[in-house]
């Protein structure tokens, strides 16, 4: 007589075939980790600015937890164990997620017509930009489904006085349960952040 498996062992085989096959566990056990993902070239703008929302501005290299201080691909089970984070095997970024998150921010604002200045070039009173990455990861919401989240908070400050603070959340579904994905996922992510901080920093922020 054939006995069936109960939903939650169900869950947990379906959960683990996920990981194996995502972390490339399986027939690319020996492979080498030779694949690099990065954010590409930089495409039209998500939300196109009518005008620069700033003049000039600093932005300082983003900051987050030490998951992200290094080339690893992140990824969780948030339908299963989100507390895990998980790592593809075969899979790298060509830099940190932080470098990244940084470089592509100065980029957007740069095509936004605004002026990006290092914090040894800039004068006393142009607006300092710092990023906090809270998450950046290629999160499997389900078996079949998942998507490139990215929190990131902003800080505006004028000298040592904070004008404003806003966190950023973008969740990019993924075309594809793998790394390519993931990295699809998270530009565009990256992308669609950068756009509404363009849309922010817009704002007269003197008033807050």
């Amino acid at each position: 007589m054939r006995i069936p498996l109960n939903t939650n062992l169900h869950r947990l085989l379906g959960a683990a075939v996920l990981a194996c096959a995502v972390a490339g566990c399986a027939s690319n056990k020996n492979k080498a980790d030779n694949t690099q993902f990065d954010f590409g070239p930089l495409g039209a703008p998500t939300a196109p600015a009518a005008q620069a929302p700033l003049a000039a501005i600093v932005v300082m290299d983003a900051t987050g937890s030490p998951t992200f201080e290094n080339e690893r691909m992140v990824y969780r089970l948030n339908y299963n164990d989100p507390l895990q984070a998980r790592t593809y095997a075969n899979s790298r970024w060509s830099a940190n997620p932080l470098l990244l998150v940084t470089q592509r921010i100065k980029s957007r604002l740069a095509q936004a017509g605004v002026k990006v200045l290092s914090a040894t070039d800039s004068a006393t009173d142009v607006p300092i930009l710092r990023l906090e990455v809270d998450e950046f990861s290629h999160a499997f919401v389900s078996t079949v489904a998942s998507e490139g989240r990215l929190v990131l908070r902003a800080s505006l400050f004028s000298g040592h006085a904070l004008l404003d603070q806003k966190t950023f959340l973008r969740a990019t579904p993924a075309p594809s349960a793998d790394a390519a994905g993931g990295a699809q996922a998270l530009t565009a992510s990256t992308d669609a952040a950068a756009a509404d901080m363009i849309g922010w920093l817009a704002l007269d922020h003197r008033k807050r």
